[in-house]
């Protein structure tokens, strides 16, 4: 019997004998030299267009949809799947199959494992679309004992989960764009929105909860806090009590800004750039999405952006922006912009959705 060949579309397999430590999973491609049909090309898409076909494929897809991410080189959508018949659908679609051997369910089955027996700080989990993994990441804090207890837990799930050591530590980034200032405190702002038609703008949580009234970089006070939310989530409302401007724009630190019109979701490959007062303007690329943070003294954070573009203290609270849509607001991370590192973001639509604001 003569099978279908499919050179484009990927399938990821887990083997009973790899450890739940290994790098990476098996990759392979079926093919048949005798039947060689219409190669299924994937549409070139923006960013934009990838996240809007993401959302209505999951839709169609229901159960069988396992993740997506964005191919940048390629400018395609690549949908995780579990079965051949749902990999037709998806690219008949114009997006690229990717056969995997993790649901979602699966994965969402071995966060809520971690959230029971791994809250150790200094550790983070992100479900990885590119491995079908969860990935669990435990800073230079995270003790002989903890790592030890943390390789338990991540072992007992086989392999829909990895652990990893990063260099650096945890942490809020306190010490967008502009800086903002209070009780001794820096921060950065992140969106001019507006609530009732009267101007607010949005910062970290973590900011908020220590600072109530926010001046300029001058000591001139602009705002009071109106809604705050720390730990869980990582955002804060400030209202405007001066008569200020307050454009929807990012400051880009040489002379120029990026208007902002709207507000988007991120995606797993998209290109983003942040904004903050300590070091300005860096660029990288969203690694991960729904990620916990564990940041110590009870401060866990959940559903954040996970990027490589780096941040320091005082970058709190900035801009997290792909062209002119707002995409999430500095939560904190690990490293800094000599080494580099990974930065979380509160998802800007999350918060907008909270508040009950708008970018503007």
């Amino acid at each position: 019997m003569k099978h279908r060949r499919i050179p484009r579309r990927r399938a990821v397999m887990a083997g009973a004998g790899i450890a739940a430590l290994a790098a990476g999973a098996v990759t392979f491609q079926t093919a048949n030299a005798s039947e060689v049909p219409a190669d299924p090309t994937p549409r070139t898409l923006s960013v934009a267009a990838a996240g809007k076909l993401a959302s209505t494929l999951a839709q169609d897809l229901g159960a069988d949809a396992a993740g997506t991410y964005y191919d940048a080189k390629s400018k395609s959508l690549v949908v995780n799947v579990l079965d051949e018949a749902a990999a037709e659908t998806v690219e008949s679609a114009g997006a690229e199959a990717r056969v995997v051997a993790h649901s979602l369910a699966e994965l969402k089955s071995a966060r809520a494992t971690l959230a029971q027996d791994a809250t150790i700080p200094g550790t983070s989990w992100v479900t990885d679309p590119t491995t079908n993994k969860v990935v669990v990441t435990a800073d230079r804090t995270v003790s002989e004992a903890q790592w030890a207890e943390l390789t338990k837990v991540v072992d007992s799930l086989g392999t829909k989960a990895e652990l990893k050591r990063t260099k650096g530590e945890y942490k809020p980034f306190i010490a967008g764009g502009d800086a903002i200032t209070g009780n001794g405190g820096r921060c950065s702002l992140g969106f001019n929105v507006t609530k009732g038609g009267e101007p607010h703008f949005l910062t970290a949580g973590h900011c908020t909860e220590g600072i109530s009234t926010w001046s300029d970089s001058s000591g001139n006070v602009i705002g009071e806090n109106a809604d705050s939310s720390f730990p869980g989530d990582d955002y804060g409302l400030v209202k405007y009590t001066a008569d200020v401007a307050h454009p929807s724009e990012v400051n880009l630190y040489d002379g120029s800004a990026q208007a902002i019109s709207g507000a988007a979701e991120a995606t797993v490959g998209m290109q983003v750039t942040r904004s903050g007062s300590t070091t300005q303007v860096h660029s990288g690329t969203v690694t991960g999405l729904d990620a916990t943070v564990n940041y110590g003294n009870g401060d866990i954070v959940n559903g954040l952006i996970q990027t490589d573009v780096c941040a320091e203290p005082g970058d709190s609270g900035g801009s997290l922006f792909s062209g002119s849509s707002a995409v999430g607001l500095t939560s904190g991370g690990s490293g800094n912009c000599s080494v580099g590192g990974t930065t979380f973001f509160q998802p800007v639509t999350e918060a907008l959705s909270a508040t009950g604001t708008q970018i503007g």
